[in-house]
C-alpha cells in the first residue's frame, strides 16, 4: 500500500518497518508533513471490506464525501488529479474551484478517502 500511495498520491517514503514481511510502521512525507501506517493486527479490515459486509456502510459511502479520512495540501491540483488517475484511485469527485480552493477527493485500494486542497 505504501508503494501505491506514493506512485498515486506523490507520497515521500521517510520509514517503513517490516516484521515477518508485514508492515508494523510506515511513514510518508508530502512537504513538511508527515503520515504515519501501519497494520495493527490480522484481524483489522479496510473501509472497502467493511462496505462489502455491512450494508449501513455501504449506503453511507455512497456520497463522494470524506467523512472520515485524510486532508492533504498539495500545489498543483491538476497535476496531481492526474497522478492519482493514472495509478487507479477511485475519484470520487472532479476537481472543484471555488472557496476554500481548488480541490477534489479520491480512495485508495483499500478505501481510505482522501481529500486533496490547492489553496493558492
Amino acid at each position: 500500500m505504501m508503494d501505491w500511495l506514493i506512485q498515486a498520491f506523490g507520497f515521500v517514503e521517510k520509514a517503513r518497518w517490516l516484521e515477518e514481511g508485514r508492515l508494523t510502521h510506515g511513514e510518508l512525507g508530502y512537504g513538511d508533513e508527515v503520515i504515519m501506517l501501519a497494520n495493527p493486527t490480522p484481524d483489522y479490515q479496510s473501509p472497502k471490506t467493511i462496505r462489502e459486509h455491512y450494508p449501513p456502510a455501504a449506503e453511507y459511502s455512497k456520497v463522494p464525501y470524506v467523512l472520515n479520512g485524510i486532508l492533504v495540501h498539495v500545489s498543483d491540483i491538476e497535476a496531481h488529479f492526474a497522478q492519482a488517475k493514472a495509478a487507479g484511485a477511485v475519484m470520487l469527485s472532479d476537481i472543484e474551484y471555488g472557496f476554500p480552493g481548488s480541490r477534489y477527493r479520491a480512495e485508495d485500494p483499500e478505501g481510505q478517502r482522501w481529500f486533496f486542497l490547492q489553496t493558492e
